[in-house]
């Protein structure tokens, strides 16, 4: 017990120092994230951070997964809780949406800002981000498809295309909302897509204005 224990507290503390790399990450980007920098952050000494990631490329991929982590906790986890189909599609954008409105991150979003910051650095750093970006994109489009084959989508919507879009309306709410009114910029974004679904939803009460 007492060993389990131990192994609790080291995992609550990974995952703390993680979500400190995730916030640094946003404020100052992912490829200047060092251990050295964590730690100054943090106030520990750099040794400490060193006995769980042997290396700057290490912390940093590290980083990435504990990102992953917080999207499929805040985000992907709750919208998994709305009805299948186009009630679903909506409710992982708004829980996108809300996840920024709440300014979890300081720096805005940690996929948006890493997508600029290493779509012309190649190596493992890139190829995780490009396969957390393959993952969303897929979760998407089985969104879409099962709205399809439940009747509330047409059956030619183009999956990939509305996919694409709907991810599109997140990003461009996260970058606006840091140069302009957020609340406007969030606003435009739950319309846009609420407007998109009513345009190719046959039945229009399952998209009513008001969203729980």
């Amino acid at each position: 017990m007492t060993s389990d224990g131990r192994v609790a507290r080291g995992e609550r503390t990974r995952t703390a120092v993680l979500d400190a790399a995730v916030v640094l990450a946003t404020e100052a980007g992912l490829h200047g994230l060092s251990l050295a920098q964590l730690a100054d952050t943090l106030g520990v000494s750099k040794s400490g951070l060193f006995a769980h990631w042997r290396s700057k490329e290490a912390l940093q991929l590290a980083t990435v997964d504990r990102a992953v982590a917080q999207w499929q906790e805040r985000i992907i986890q709750p919208a998994l809780r709305a009805p299948r189909g186009v009630r679903r599609l909506r409710a992982v954008h708004e829980a996108r949406i809300d996840f920024y409105a709440a300014r979890v991150l300081p720096g805005g979003c940690f996929f948006a800002n890493a997508e600029f910051e290493y779509n012309a650095r190649p190596g493992p750093v890139r190829d995780r981000l490009a396969e957390a970006f393959h993952d969303w994109t897929t979760f998407l489009e089985r969104l879409v498809r099962e709205a399809v084959d439940l009747g509330e989508l047409p059956a030619g919507v183009d999956v990939p295309q509305l996919a694409y879009e709907i991810d599109a309306f997140g990003i461009s709410a996260v970058m606006r909302s840091r140069l302009m009114d957020p609340e406007t910029t969030y606003r435009h974004a739950r319309q846009g897509l609420l407007s998109r679904l009513r345009a190719l939803c046959p039945d229009p009460t399952l998209l009513s204005e008001g969203f729980s």
